[in-house]
């Protein structure tokens, strides 16, 4: 597996001959600093950066890739690996090696990638769900874009500000593969990262210019209250006796209990959830009212409209990397590599498809 070192670096052991020479060799050629060529130095964009290998003083035999972890500037950092390549194997498999691997997931050739593994953070739960390669192993034809849509769903909604950014990291990533012919990538993967918790944001209804730096839209409240969503989704509630703070992070029941201590004091009071788009030749509207019959049930569908499904052009960019890794099979060439193109394509178009619908 991947180790951590200290300096916030990752460790990944250099495999046996010859992939782990191969890979130290690729990661060598890319990152020399004599490099010239246009293209390897584009391609540094799309790897992790690479600082050399390592060996422990205790065992000067072993030797490590030392390599970024892209998941490190991450508070909840979800993360999927996908192999990429109409082929899991290299031109020089032998037949034993095509046949084990055709056999782990025939439909590779016709839909040019596999999911090798899924963690998701779930903020209904502030928990993570892990799925392994015999997950991506079972998904078929039918089933792949619900698959890969598990991946950005956070437990109350689909990141789909995740999902527009992958694509177009994605597409980068295929504009250089379209653009050289120097490599062919053989079970080669990329892994996608995002992050699982909502961006800080805080609006203030009596502070217009602070909605106006943050570029998201005002948020009313009645009373001049504030509402705030980031890792959990708070509301906080002026009354009568003080503040009633109520967090979801944790589970619902805290949140309804909470709300519904706070509402039985005045029965016929209601929170009202306005956002405006501060355009003023392009205005959005969504309003909402949670009464108490709301706090059984309806709380959070609502608070969704409002967070998980605002306009795209006010709503605060995802967080995402999508990296290249694992280059044991990487050779020279005077061709496209039409296999890992081929994967490309059908990933963005499986992407858009959960995006459109």
């Amino acid at each position: 597996g991947i180790l951590q070192h200290p300096d916030g670096t990752v460790l990944k052991q250099l495999q046996p001959p010859p992939r782990g020479p191969r890979e130290q060799e690729f990661y060598n050629k890319v990152y020399d600093s004599d490099c010239c060529d246009s293209i390897l130095l584009e391609l540094r964009e799309y790897l992790p950066k690479y600082f050399g290998v390592w060996s422990p003083p205790t065992a000067p035999n072993d030797t490590y890739l030392k390599l970024e972890d892209v998941t490190r500037k991450f508070n909840k950092p979800c993360i999927m690996d996908v192999k990429i390549g109409q082929k899991s194997y290299d031109p020089y498999a032998s037949a034993e090696k095509i046949q084990q691997q055709v056999s782990k997931y025939p439909l590779m050739e016709e839909i040019g990638f596999l999911v090798l593994g899924m963690r998701v953070y779930h903020v209904s739960s502030d928990s993570y769900e892990t799925q392994n390669q015999h997950y991506g192993r079972s998904l078929t034809k039918e089933t792949v874009k619900d698959g890969i849509s598990k991946f950005f769903h956070n437990g109350y909604c689909l990141r789909k500000d995740a999902i527009a950014a992958s694509i177009q990291k994605i597409e980068k990533i295929l504009e250089w593969f379209e653009g050289q012919k120097q490599l062919n990538f053989y079970a080669s993967s990329l892994l996608f990262v995002y992050e699982g918790s909502c961006q800080a944001t805080t609006v203030r209804l009596s502070d217009v210019t602070l909605a106006e730096k943050r570029g998201v839209p005002k948020g009313l409240l009645s009373g001049g209250d504030i509402l705030e969503y980031n890792n959990n989704i708070r509301v906080i509630n002026s009354t009568e006796n003080g503040k009633i703070e109520a967090s979801v992070s944790k589970g619902l029941s805290k949140f309804y209990a909470l709300h519904k201590k706070a509402y039985s004091k005045r029965h016929h009071s209601q929170l009202s959830l306005k956002v405006e788009n501060l355009e003023e030749d392009n205005v959005w509207k969504s309003s909402t009212c949670i009464t108490q019959e709301h706090l059984n049930g309806n709380v959070i569908p609502q608070l969704e409209k409002v967070f998980c499904h605002m306009p795209a052009e006010i709503k605060e960019s995802a967080n995402v990397e999508v990296r290249m890794i694992d280059f044991a099979h990487v050779f020279p060439s005077n061709t496209k590599d039409e296999g890992y193109i081929y994967g490309l394509k059908n990933l963005i178009t499986v992407l858009q498809n959960i995006l459109d619908n």
